[in-house]
């Protein structure tokens, strides 16, 4: 097919990008951070994952700040407004590492980790990196991906995995404003009828030319090979929430995490209603027992 040199296609995204509003920055790990910040007390960090962004806790944010927590939720390195990394790093240990840094940038010595999908991978690696940082880990949706055990359902189900380093992957990804979105939500959380708000951060996020990219950059830097933050042995109390109705996740998996713990008698697993987005579909089911373990001694 003939194309004429001054041909240029049309840009992938069509949407009107909405500025971020009411967050603040911070420098840490090499870059400008973007986050939401509520209450006073003990440091939680509440990260997110894909295709998601900060707004993800917007229900859970302020029922940990009423609790008694200062309470920060950033937006993951190259997630508009969060500055794309020029070094393009996007391992589990360097999301552990940005967790890590903001503890200390945030002027604390330790902070509560809580984590969801790729969050979670961070989480777990910022507790194998820096045990001394964090108190209590959090994680949502996760096992630990070192105690990950392939099935063929298993397989079939995390098939994004592959498809999302795929060259054009962003191209294909942003077609009909981001119809790929609904989709992963739909095929994770099978049981959760979504309304379109839900979809709208994360889409208008990735309407910012970069990130986008960056974020399926946390794909194409996926290694079969566990990083060493995920091989190390975790020393912290954890608490593990998975969804009864994880369209990829079973219950036997969460339970295998256990085998990553130095004590098992610091693991636990709680199964709530929902899918791979728990936290947003059952909220009742998910604060309770999220309090209650932030709140133990």
């Amino acid at each position: 097919m003939y194309v004429h040199p001054g041909f240029r296609y049309p840009p992938l995204v069509t949407r009107q990008h909405i500025p971020e509003q009411g967050y603040k920055t911070i420098r840490a790990n090499g870059l400008n951070i973007a986050y939401f910040e509520e209450g006073e007390g003990p440091l939680v960090l509440l990260i997110h994952g894909f295709p998601d962004t900060a707004h993800t806790w917007d229900e859970v944010r302020p029922a940990v700040a009423a609790a008694g927590f200062r309470v920060v939720c950033p937006f993951n390195r190259g997630y508009a407004p969060t500055e794309v990394p020029a070094d393009g790093k996007y391992d589990s240990d360097t999301l552990g590492k940005d967790v890590l840094a903001l503890i200390t940038a945030l002027g604390e010595s330790q902070a509560i980790v809580v984590g969801h999908d790729w969050g979670a991978s961070a989480a777990y690696s910022a507790a194998g990196l820096g045990p001394d940082k964090v108190r209590k880990l959090v994680t949502v949706a996760i096992p630990h991906p070192a105690s990950l055990r392939p099935t063929l359902a298993a397989l079939w189900g995390s098939r994004h995995f592959l498809t999302l380093k795929l060259p054009g992957a962003a191209k294909r990804f942003a077609r009909n404003d981001f119809a790929e979105v609904e989709r992963l939500y739909k095929r994770w959380s099978p049981t959760w009828d979504a309304p379109p708000e839900e979809f709208e951060a994360v889409k208008n996020a990735y309407s910012v030319p970069g990130c986008l990219d960056a974020a399926l950059g946390y794909y194409r830097a996926l290694s079969p090979i566990p990083t060493p933050g995920l091989r190390a042995k975790i020393e912290v109390p954890t608490l593990v929430f998975g969804g009864r109705d994880d369209g990829v996740v079973t219950e036997k998996m969460f339970h295998a995490g256990v085998s990553r713990f130095k004590d098992p008698g610091q693991y636990k697993v709680v199964m709530t209603p929902g899918g791979h987005f728990l936290h947003r579909e059952a909220f009742a089911e998910f604060i309770g027992p999220l309090l209650a373990f932030l709140n133990e001694p």
